[in-house]
């Protein structure tokens, strides 16, 4: 019987209407979190409860077949999301679900690491290929101040040991700088970043959402940063990986490992975006600055080729670039909040 929606043959995957392609899903698990950090989900505008409600998530079946019609349109690379995803009941039996899926060649996570201490060892054993951890501040105190008072330092750090000694290496941190904030704290993290053999990356302070109160005064730019830790320790220009890379990388002269900086706000890379992202509900958002998405639950429950028609139809439409454009007449503040696309 014929099927009302088309199959993409192999390799004619769909090109946006900038020409990119779909190489990259990033899709939440959850959009519940024990912390509440004031630039994506602060505790006087998000509720304690938020995200709790399990009926409202993709189950694992519609995950998978969500994931396995990204991978017939070209997807390879997929990172899991939240809020925070350890919080996500059952989760090493989706990640070894979707490390079985052909054609996924990078499976990672991004998680606050407070819960990584309990969870790393069944991670890594379920087949989860990589892991990355948010990390702003290393003073205590800051440390508790940044995550809304819910985080403790000690937690992320012993959830870092476990990581590794569960046998993932080259684990990557995320911090976000903001001025007058946390900049204290990127030379103590990138000396923690070299003795422990870590990819520290520093992100610009982004607006992503509606509820943080973004402003440009907030940005520390990259190149301030990267000139500030080349003046103590001197740093040299990688070569990108890959097309469409969102870090800009360096290697320390001495051998000490390497550093990056996403540059947003300062340097788009909009040209070269090939991601994708699912909110927890299944919405699917072509932009981390989206206003609006596109629901794809229904087609996750009626199979594979309708999720390919779908996304399909919605990816060769997309026009996307909002961080070449902010601040121009006609870019919209109005965005999908971080904590449902998990930044």
């Amino acid at each position: 019987m014929s099927t009302p929606y088309p199959i993409v043959p192999p390799h004619a995957a769909p090109l946006d209407r900038l020409g990119r392609p779909l190489r990259d899903l990033r899709l939440s698990v959850i959009d519940a979190c024990n912390f509440r950090c004031p630039y994506c989900m602060p505790a006087d505008r998000i509720p304690d409860d938020h995200g709790l409600d399990a009926a409202s998530r993709l189950d694992f079946d519609e995950i998978e077949t969500l994931v396995r019609g990204f991978v017939r349109l070209g997807t390879r690379k997929l990172r899991l999301t939240g809020g925070e995803p350890l919080l996500r009941k059952g989760l090493p039996d989706l990640v070894r679900r979707l490390a079985a899926i052909d054609g996924i060649e990078d499976l990672a996570l991004t998680t606050n690491g407070s819960l990584l201490a309990k969870h790393a060892q069944a991670l890594r054993e379920a087949g989860l290929h990589r892991l990355t951890v948010s990390l702003d501040a290393l003073d205590p105190a800051l440390f508790s101040q940044l995550s809304g008072g819910r985080g403790r330092i000690d937690d992320v750090l012993a959830g870092l040991d476990a990581a590794r000694d569960a046998g993932f290496d080259r684990i990557k941190l995320n911090c976000v700088v903001q001025r007058g904030v946390n900049e204290p704290q990127v030379l103590p993290l990138v000396q923690f970043a070299r003795d422990r053999g870590h990819v520290l990356r520093f992100i610009e302070y982004m607006d992503v959402g509606t509820c943080n109160g973004w402003r440009r005064e907030g940005v520390v730019p990259s190149a301030e940063l990267r000139d500030r830790i080349a003046a103590q320790w001197p740093l040299r220009a990688l070569d990108p990986q890959y097309r469409g890379e969102v870090a800009s990388r360096y290697a320390f002269v001495d051998g000490g490992g390497e550093i990056g900086f996403v540059s947003s706000v300062s340097a788009p890379f909009c040209g070269d975006c090939h991601r994708a992202r699912i909110s927890a509900d299944g919405t699917l958002y072509t932009c981390l600055f989206a206003s609006e998405g596109r629901n794809l639950r229904a087609a996750a429950r009626q199979g594979e080729d309708a999720v390919v028609a779908q996304v399909a139809a919605t990816w060769t439409r997309r026009a996307d670039r909002y961080s070449e454009i902010r601040g121009e007449a006609g870019a919209s503040r109005r965005h999908v909040e971080m904590y449902l696309v998990g930044g």
